[in-house]
């Protein structure tokens, strides 16, 4: 088939090479602009648009398809379907009306589970057991189209946002052809989704990495593994701002949230402890504790993330 593909992040690479492994024309792929990047702050492809330039693709990079050129380009190209996977624009429903087959659109949860921007940050904060990828028509609403496959996955006690996004991204590529084959050839029914159960993974601001040490060991856990690798979760520790990489779990109390119970960054939540195993320090390379502990100290009795 011609298929449009348009993705932006490294979760739609591996569905960008599936497709083309299944033998389909890609005759064009759609990402969103270059961005400035590192020091230089560079313009720099995202990367979809590198590894679409690298296999000899046509790439286009409109600023919105909601501009009636970009709208004509696409047109042009007279796809059978578009695949998005984590594209970053929503789309006009003239766009959604131009391929033969419609739109199809790879989305990282359970749905109607966490629609919205960031699926798999929000399951793992929430303390979510099982997550998922769906594969789903487009339509007008926030993913809110029928399903045409779907597939779960558990949420294991030590996944962060970086381990379940990579799961997920490879889920995503391994059905993606059976979707788009099943779709254009009527063997695949989608289901519409139910109403019960509907929640919004609204976008991670930065103001929300804080960690509140009040809240219970487990939540500052699900916060810590969700924030992993971006943006964080940090705290204000012996006057500085120290990300939180990684850390477990201890059963501890008898000091108030935000204490710290020993020498060893051991820090009173609200319910239980918490023990920093990995962090970062402000223009640092991120260290295991004891490495941070020979140029850092937390004395027991300090109280972290409460004032700043």
């Amino acid at each position: 088939m011609r298929v449009a593909f348009m993705g932006t992040p490294d979760f739609a690479v591996p569905t960008l090479k599936a497709l083309l492994a299944g033998g389909h024309e890609i005759v064009g792929v759609y990402s969103q602009p270059p961005a400035p990047a590192g020091r230089g702050k560079k313009l720099r492809p995202s990367p979809v648009q590198a590894f679409a330039e690298s296999a000899s693709l046509p790439v286009f990079t409109p600023k919105s398809m909601r501009n009636e050129v970009a709208q004509a380009e696409f047109s042009v190209l007279q796809p059978d379907i578009a695949v998005v996977v984590a594209y970053g624009q929503i789309l006009p429903q003239a766009v959604l009306d131009t391929p033969k087959h419609g739109c199809v659109n790879v989305h990282a949860s359970l749905l109607p589970r966490w629609r919205g921007a960031a699926p798999i940050h929000r399951a793992v904060m929430a303390g979510d057991t099982k997550t998922g990828v769906c594969i789903m028509q487009m339509e007008a609403g926030l993913d809110t189209g029928p399903v045409l496959i779907r597939a779960e996955t558990d949420i294991a006690p030590d996944d962060t946002t970086l381990s379940l996004h990579d799961r997920l991204s490879d889920m995503g590529a391994s059905l993606i052809n059976e979707a788009v084959e099943g779709l254009v050839s009527g063997t695949l029914v989608a289901e519409r989704q139910g109403e019960e159960g509907v929640t919004y993974a609204k976008k991670i601001e930065k103001a929300e990495a804080r960690i509140d040490w009040s809240r219970s060991a487990v939540e500052v856990d699900q916060h810590v593994r969700g924030l992993f690798p971006f943006p964080g979760a940090w705290s204000e520790m012996a006057g500085e701002r120290i990300k939180v990489l990684a850390g477990i779990m201890e059963e501890a109390g008898g000091a108030a949230a935000g204490q710290a119970l020993d020498d060893e960054m051991l820090i009173a939540c609200g319910r239980g402890a918490y023990r920093v195993e990995r962090a970062q320090r402000a223009g640092k390379a991120p260290m295991d504790r004891a490495d941070l502990l020979r140029g850092f100290t937390l004395p027991k009795g300090t109280k972290v993330g409460l004032d700043d």
